[in-house]
């Protein structure tokens, strides 16, 4: 099994719940974030927020962005990157990061179930 860790804008929510329908991803777990990555947060939605560090003021400008966190099966995995790379992006910058982790193992806290048949 792998977690795929999905970093996206807020408006490519319901995009990506649909792709994880359509390929039988099971679920999500979904987090609202703020954060900056190549684009440095420039956006005119930015969250500005200056910061004494060290006796100098800094401004860090974040961007909200959604955190979908998708356990699925090994097999899964590359068509589930493939639809999102396809269905998500805008071509600008800020479209987001998908970051893949070994899930270890699974267990459905209801019934006990564990692996695959706990997804």
């Amino acid at each position: 099994m792998k977690e795929l860790v999905v970093i996206l804008k807020p408006e490519k929510l319901e995009v990506l719940k649909l792709l994880v329908d359509e390929l039988h991803g099971g679920g999500m777990t979904v987090s609202s974030v703020m954060g900056y990555g190549t684009q440095k947060g420039a956006s005119e939605h930015s969250a500005e927020k200056s910061v004494d560090i060290a006796g100098s003021q800094t401004v860090i400008s974040l961007l909200p962005k959604i955190k979908a966190s998708i356990v699925i099966d090994d097999d899964q995995v590359e068509d589930m990157i493939a639809a999102i790379r396809e269905q998500v992006p805008s071509g600008h910058w800020g479209d987001g990061k998908i970051f893949i982790y070994d899930v270890l193992d699974a267990v459905r806290v209801r019934t006990g179930e564990r692996g695959s048949k706990a997804l």
